[in-house]
């Protein structure tokens, strides 16, 4: 049932930080073309939300209206699996007929362009943060007359044409002193070239289209659990993590979740009615002990910390 009527949605999208998982075999990782293993995985996060607002009203900090997350490992195939859960949101959560505009606020990486083809109307737009990277990439060696360049850029790009913008590259790789400074001014040309209409739409619609908050919402939501300390991975464990913490983010009950998983775990045959804890245990060896006498050899039984977690765990969910 649509619940909501908005003028205007955006989707973000963006690759999260890389994961590292471990290899089984010794040996078995492949070398990339830097000649480092690749042993990392990617996780992507889409978060849809329907604009920006003062987290209280005096205060300079903003947050998002009615976010929205997915998460999880999408390669290949999947990816239009991803770009499906997304529709489905949208589609059951608004009046598509009433939206003017959904922004897709990205990159522009080949994964997240073929979107546009799982959901009509998008309008693509390059996000603030790569647009001012490379910006940056192709003024940093002019110093003191850097802002005046990007000034130069920026209007190129909101007002000119790419023959305009190609002419102010072109003045910047003559004052490049070295080969690699002219390299990276024209391969963070060629970057903007390739997003011209995102970036363009960056830069003329500032009213609707608004900043980049990626950095943030792949910190909050994915990497505090699962790269702020070293820690490894599997591929299925970064998917399967990605995917709850998703969940999590959304509003979904954890305890609930739980508890549901444990009702439907299937339950060894000839088990049903065998329940022993810790605590059970320990006083089975202590009456024992008691019938065979003070004298007998017998091992000081304690319970291990994992153990005890486990079951304050276990009774913690059905107790509540």
């Amino acid at each position: 049932m649509k619940i909501r009527s908005k003028a205007t949605l955006t989707l973000r999208a963006m690759l999260a930080r890389r994961y590292g998982f471990g290899a089984s075999p010794k040996g078995d990782l492949e070398t990339g073309e830097n000649n480092w293993k690749n042993n990392c995985v990617l996780a992507k996060l889409v978060y849809v939300y329907e604009g920006i607002e003062p987290e209280s009203p005096k205060s300079k900090r903003h947050k998002l209206v009615n976010p929205h997350y997915f998460s999880g490992v999408y390669d290949g195939a999947d990816n239009a699996e991803l770009w499906d859960e997304v529709y489905a949101y949208l589609d059951s959560h608004y009046d598509l007929k009433k939206v003017k505009k959904i922004y897709l606020n990205a990159d522009g990486g080949t994964w997240i362009q073929s979107g546009k083809k799982r959901i009509a109307g998008i309008t693509s737009v390059l996000d603030e943060f790569h647009l001012q990277k490379y910006l940056l990439k192709m003024t940093s060696h002019l110093k003191d007359s850097a802002d005046d360049a990007r000034k130069e850029l920026c209007d190129a790009v909101k007002s000119g044409t790419k023959a305009d913008f190609q002419s102010v590259v072109g003045q910047l790789k003559v004052c490049a002193e070295t080969e690699a400074t002219e390299k990276r001014i024209e391969e963070s040309g060629a970057y903007i070239l390739s997003n011209w209409t995102a970036a363009k739409i960056r830069l003329k619609d500032r009213e609707t289209v608004k900043g980049c908050s990626a950095e943030g919402h792949v910190s909050h939501v994915l990497s505090s659990r699962m790269s702020s300390r070293p820690m490894g991975w599997s591929r299925t464990g970064v998917d399967k993590m990605a995917h709850l913490r998703a969940y999590y983010w959304n509003g979904g009950d954890m305890l609930e979740l739980v508890r549901q998983q444990e009702r439907e775990l299937p339950v060894a045959a000839g088990t049903e009615n065998e329940v022993l804890s810790c605590e059970s245990m320990l006083r089975w060896e202590r009456h024992r002990h008691n019938k065979l006498g003070k004298y007998i050899e017998s091992i000081n039984h304690s319970v291990s910390t994992e153990v005890k977690k486990y079951a304050w765990f276990h009774a913690h969910i059905w107790g509540l």
